[in-house]
């Protein structure tokens, strides 16, 4: 699917949502700021064309500045500035943008233009293998839940 086919899905989707006004070109920018990574050209879109945040699953994802709260968590460069990670187990540039409930995060990567998706849950990272595009879409549709993520987990020995 195109980054065009994308936005104008979500776009279709948004209709029978209260979304909120897209985001400006300034509250795009400050966020970039403060992340110190520029955003996905898909994300960069969504905002600016369909709405600030609150678009994807469920109660939507997080916004910029403005936009979209979830829970607690304001926008995603309040979050990210304040850590996403205090463990520094979360690389620099991967962007909280939707929690799922249970200590279990989707992330975007700021440091690919493509935007792909990691998970996080529990302490643990891992890739998706999926792109923002194909992440929003899926979880829009239902094909892409919590439980496909925690599907995915790698296996990892933990101490008892």
């Amino acid at each position: 699917m195109t980054d065009d086919e994308v936005v104008e899905t979500l776009r279709a989707v948004g209709r029978g949502r209260a979304l909120p006004p897209p985001a400006g070109a300034d509250a795009i920018d400050e966020a970039e700021r403060v992340i110190g990574f520029r955003t996905p050209p898909l994300l960069r879109r969504l905002y600016g064309e369909v709405a600030n945040g609150g678009f994807g699953p469920e109660d939507g994802v997080l916004g910029v500045s403005g936009g979209h709260a979830q829970g607690d968590f304001r926008d995603i460069a309040e979050l990210y500035q304040d850590g996403p990670d205090p463990s520094g187990r979360v690389p620099a540039g991967l962007v909280l943008l939707y929690d799922w409930g249970c200590t279990i995060w989707s992330l975007v990567d700021f440091r690919d233009p493509a935007g792909p998706m990691w998970c996080s849950h529990q302490g643990e990272l891992w890739p998706q293998g999926i792109t923002l595009g194909e992440w929003l879409i899926g979880t829009s549709t239902g094909t892409v839940t919590v439980h496909t993520l925690l599907d995915s987990e790698p296996a990892v020995e933990r101490d008892q």
